[in-house]
């Protein structure tokens, strides 16, 4: 079942974003396996990211694999503070 994560970022930016998508998948445009789909912008307040998951699995996986290990250590102008999180397994999904 599709997994959907949401991450907010208080006064996140473009380049804070783009800082943080290369050091985590080596360039922009590019998505990890078993992600569906990814977008974000910038939204009153901040920058949002919306990324789809195959499954809940894969966003555990992920998040343990690549997003804690390579944001914990710090990314040179990435956000500077975490994000608000929702995470919700998506009944309806189409194409």
């Amino acid at each position: 079942m599709p997994y959907v994560i949401s991450h907010f970022f208080p006064s996140g930016t473009a380049a804070q974003y783009e800082a943080a998508m290369k050091a985590m998948n080596g360039e922009l445009g590019r998505i990890p396996d078993g992600q569906i789909a990814h977008v974000a912008g910038p939204v009153p307040g901040g920058f949002r990211v919306i990324a789809i998951q195959g499954s809940k699995e894969n966003w555990d996986r992920f998040m343990n694999e690549v997003f804690a290990t390579v944001m914990g250590r710090g990314v040179e102008g990435s956000f500077i503070a975490p994000p608000t999180e929702l995470k919700f397994e998506a009944t309806h999904f189409y194409r």
